[in-house]
């Protein structure tokens, strides 16, 4: 008996499931390589207010995508902090008062660079009139499993906007009459207080 041969209908049908299939199996095989992270946002009442994902997306570059709620409305600084620690009751030493997560110390800064060049600066977070706040950027400054290292990391929404320190040179600093941004704007973008914090964890 002679073999049947395929016909041009099924071969058709066998080409284009493989050009469906493969591909997205190539890509989920990619998804499943990259490295992830989350962060749960709770604020100073220890109230959960958010989450944060992070995902390594290739080319040294890493997607952060964040969710909150019950903020106050407007412009918040957002930004990874170096210290995976988030205490609400934490004590700033300097002062001797109670400065809620200073236990994430400052911006994740392995260049030593000055505020807006830190490596954990990111976009402000818009919040709505009812506290809602959504927002992704994709940065090339730093990557997940850097965020895990050593004593890990934590992302940190502040009080008031972040101005990435652009003070115009025509204005002078209150330290000393020196123009442009002073040195507490050079740290943080005086974007006050810390009112919600996340620990970055392996996802």
């Amino acid at each position: 008996m002679r073999a049947r041969r395929p016909s041009p209908r099924w071969l058709a049908a066998a080409v284009l499931l493989a050009l469906v299939l493969v591909p997205a199996a190539v890509a989920a095989s990619e998804r499943m390589g990259r490295r992830g992270a989350t962060a749960a946002l709770r604020d100073t009442n220890g109230v959960a207010v958010g989450q944060v994902q992070l995902e390594d997306r290739g080319g040294g570059r890493t997607r952060v995508r964040v969710r909150a709620w019950g903020l106050s409305p407007g412009f918040h600084g957002f930004h990874l902090h170096a210290v995976g620690i988030c205490d609400p009751n934490a004590v700033d030493p300097a002062t001797g008062r109670v400065s809620p997560f200073f236990t994430a110390g400052g911006h994740h800064n392995p260049a030593a660079t000055s505020h807006p060049a830190h490596g954990g600066d990111l976009p402000v977070l818009f919040a709505d009139q009812r506290g809602r706040a959504a927002a992704e950027a994709v940065t090339d400054r730093f990557g997940v499993r850097e965020l895990l290292a050593g004593d890990g990391s934590a992302v940190i929404v502040h009080a008031a906007p972040d101005n990435y320190a652009n003070i115009p040179t025509r204005y002078q600093s209150a330290q000393g009459g020196a123009p442009g941004p002073d040195a507490d704007t050079l740290k943080t973008g005086d974007s006050g207080g810390r009112v919600v914090c996340g620990v970055v964890k392996r996802r």
